[in-house]
């Protein structure tokens, strides 16, 4: 194995990273490893809790890919276990567990969409339910004896409950364990993992040492923020922009975030080099918009080929920038004389989820019919022969409404 140099190695793992613990430990891992011509493990664990990946989690996806691309050795553990315990990381209540056919279900799909990110013969894929489904209750009882209460409530999300005087069921303490376990049994070298995974990473490099393992470096990145500017980047926030969409819900998405995101998106989701970054940023001070559609032209490049980038970016200016209704918009046909609630033809047509979601998007202005904003929900059409009116919806789902 040709493993760049140190110092390289060293710079392209520290792009948007947060905190690594320690540093140190991870150069000489790295020294080691070019030194003995070994690739280290790097371990990635994810509860399928979700069957949609979104750019969000593509953040420590990539980071796996850049670790790949160096050399070293990928580790993709699906938590088919530990989803089934509910992790409350970064919440204020448990994160529900998951019968076991949901887990495989889900699981299913976040290896397919994973793998367009990560080099999918360099990865391998475990399932940990593998080691931690036959360990006895002994076992456990051996495992929770590693660590203290005291010690469990310094993590964050622990240490507020419990000073709010809010529930703490013990199983709760057993996930940093089981997933500690994972590095354990995996003998991690490195482990990925957000901001908030911070305390569990660090139970593994405890648990390690325990076992007379040298302890894993712990690196963490951050929490993308979605595209409101303002939350981290959730389906639950409807602010996120997902890696599956097609590649024109993909380009306009990417058009919404404030300019201060255009950058921090290009380090953490875009596979432009680590050269390219101070340029981009040059730009995105000088010509923010167009800084923002060589985002949107990349991340859809990305998931969709560069012709559907290039198709993506034409849909965008002919429809919002010229205002034209795109030529593949579905059309609907209505008979002369009949009148409709504008309401039941958004909801017939699948244009909207709910009547709730278009009653939010009309009293947003985000609902036109031939450019004139509709915020009426009992707002009628009346159709006359030969009529063709335009309708909109939200800001990329368009409709031919004609009667004949």
């Amino acid at each position: 194995m040709n493993f760049p140099t140190v110092d390289e190695q060293v710079a392209v793992i520290k792009r948007g990273t947060v905190e690594i613990v320690p540093e140190e430990e991870l150069i000489n891992k790295l020294k080691k490893s070019k030194a003995d011509n070994k690739p280290l493990r790097i371990k990635l664990g994810v509860d399928p809790t979700r069957p949609d990946l979104h750019l969000g989690h593509s953040v420590i996806l990539r980071k796996l890919r850049q670790f790949q691309d160096l050399g070293h050795e990928a580790i993709l553990i699906i938590g088919g276990f530990t989803a089934m315990i509910g992790d409350p990381t970064g919440q204020n209540k448990t994160r529900p567990p998951l019968s076991a056919d949901e887990v495989k279900e889900n699981a299913d799909t976040y290896i397919l969409q994973a793998k367009k990110i990560l080099d999918e013969e360099k990865t391998t894929i475990v399932d940990n339910s593998d080691w931690l489904g036959p360990m006895t209750f002994m076992d456990v009882v051996k495992l929770s004896s590693k660590l203290t209460v005291a010690r469990m409530i310094e993590r964050d999300d622990f240490s507020k409950r419990y000073q709010n005087q809010e529930p703490i069921s013990l199983h709760e303490f057993l996930y940093p364990l089981a997933q500690g376990q994972d590095s354990v049994y995996l003998r991690s070298d490195v482990e990925l993992g957000g901001t908030d995974q911070k305390f569990n990473l660090l139970v593994g490099r405890e648990l390690q040492k325990s076992n007379g393992q040298e302890p894993q470096v712990c690196l963490m990145m951050p929490l993308l923020v979605g595209t409101d500017g303002t939350m981290k980047m959730s389906k639950s926030y409807d602010n996120y922009i997902g890696i599956d969409e097609p590649a024109s819900e993909i380009y306009g998405k990417c058009l919404s975030i404030p300019d201060e995101l255009i950058y921090p998106y290009f380090e953490l989701v875009t596979d432009v080099s680590t050269n390219e970054l101070s340029a981009i940023k040059t730009k995105i001070a000088n010509d923010p918009r167009n800084a923002k559609h060589d985002l949107a032209f990349t991340i859809t490049r990305m998931y969709h080929g560069e012709q559907a980038a290039a198709d993506a970016k034409n849909h965008f200016e002919q429809t919002i920038i010229k205002k034209n209704i795109p030529d593949d918009a579905p059309v609907f046909t209505y008979q002369p004389g009949s009148t409709y609630r504008l309401m039941d033809i958004i909801s017939d047509s699948n244009l909207s989820p709910s009547n709730g979601e278009t009653k939010r998007l009309m009293k947003q202005g985000g609902v036109t019919l031939d450019d004139k904003k509709i915020s009426d929900p009992n707002y009628e059409v009346s159709f006359k022969k030969g009529d063709e009116l335009h309708l909109k919806v939200g800001k990329r789902k368009y409709a031919r409404l004609i009667s004949e």
